[in-house]
């Protein structure tokens, strides 16, 4: 196990992001270290307004910082909204993190994405990759604006000696998903097709492309898990890989979600539909050798994730 460089306890620790997936799972593995969790609403502080997140910042002079914070969306939305994309995520990051530098936060943890890499990076994906080559286009705006991040936080900590730390994590599902078929990623509106059809009684699910590239899946609470980790064990320059090693076809991953959730019918696939990233597994080495490892085997995640999705339904 690393050497820990840093304690949470009794800290003010600000979750940017706190109402979505990752912000809320943050917030949730963090009622085990018995810190102050801060939070704020958009009417409390827009992050898209350098004024209003300097002032936040002022007033609440939070210790810790997680930057959990940003537009996100599945391939659609990524290619339907770029200027969104790039211009919410630039001015997110760049208020948080130029505001906690202003107040003097002590030790700060910008999240990215996997989609920062090139779009045929050699597999598995090693920390090095990043401005290796052209990315996928599908999602450039969302990932332009991340490594943005990323060297905003290595500017701080070369320029003003910051704690400033980066995380890229791998494709994410489980509590709080987002599930609107017009905005979410593969997983949660695989779950949805699939939920309502079975209670629509229907023969077939329609699924996006061939369904051959390969992804690899984590669970939110194990991102959580993971990045409290790095916040304790880690400080350097460097962004850190944060990865489960579960990989799987899309195609294998609708049928897990088909005989978890008990639906009969069929899967179509639309080709005339795009398939992404033909693969996407990100080496973790760096973290596993640090001595964090995963909890949630991705079969037990999605059997969760749907017993959700169906509490959701209910009402």
């Amino acid at each position: 196990m690393a050497e820990a460089l840093y304690a949470l306890n009794g800290k003010r620790v600000y979750v940017a992001g706190h109402r979505g997936m990752v912000g809320s799972a943050i917030c949730r593995r963090l009622a085990g270290e018995d810190c102050e969790v801060l939070t704020a609403t958009r009417a409390q502080a827009d992050l898209t307004r350098q004024a209003e997140v300097e002032a936040w910042f002022e007033a609440h002079r939070p210790q810790a910082v997680f930057v959990a914070a940003a537009r996100v969306g599945g391939i659609l939305a990524n290619d339907t909204y770029p200027a969104d994309f790039l211009y919410d995520n630039l001015m997110i990051e760049a208020n948080v993190i130029h505001a906690a530098h202003r107040v003097g936060v002590e030790k700060l943890m910008f999240l990215g994405s996997s989609c920062i890499y090139p779009r045929l990076a050699e597999q598995p994906i090693r920390e090095e990759a990043l401005l290796t080559g052209p990315l996928e286009p599908t999602n450039e705006w969302y990932a332009i604006a991340k490594i943005a991040g990323i060297r905003l936080c290595q500017a701080y900590r070369r320029q003003h000696g910051a704690d400033f730390i980066s995380a890229m994590p791998t494709n994410l599902y489980g509590t709080g998903d987002n599930y609107d078929l017009e905005t979410s990623h593969v997983l949660p509106a695989l779950v949805r097709k699939v939920v309502e059809a079975r209670e629509a009684g229907e023969s077939e699910i329609v699924m996006w492309g061939t369904g051959s590239p390969l992804r690899e899946f984590m669970h939110a609470d194990d991102l959580a898990d993971a990045l409290i980790f790095l916040m304790q064990h880690y400080s350097d320059a460097p962004h850190i890989n944060v990865g489960s090693g579960q990989e799987v076809t899309i195609r294998a991953l609708a049928e897990k979600i088909v005989a978890a959730a008990g639906f009969t019918g069929r899967i179509v696939h639309d080709t005339t539909k795009p398939d992404g990233t033909p693969r996407k597994l990100m080496d973790s080495a760096r973290l596993l050798a640090m001595g964090w490892r995963p909890k949630i085997a991705l079969e037990a995640g999605l059997a969760r994730t749907i017993a959700e999705y169906e509490a959701l339904r209910a009402g």
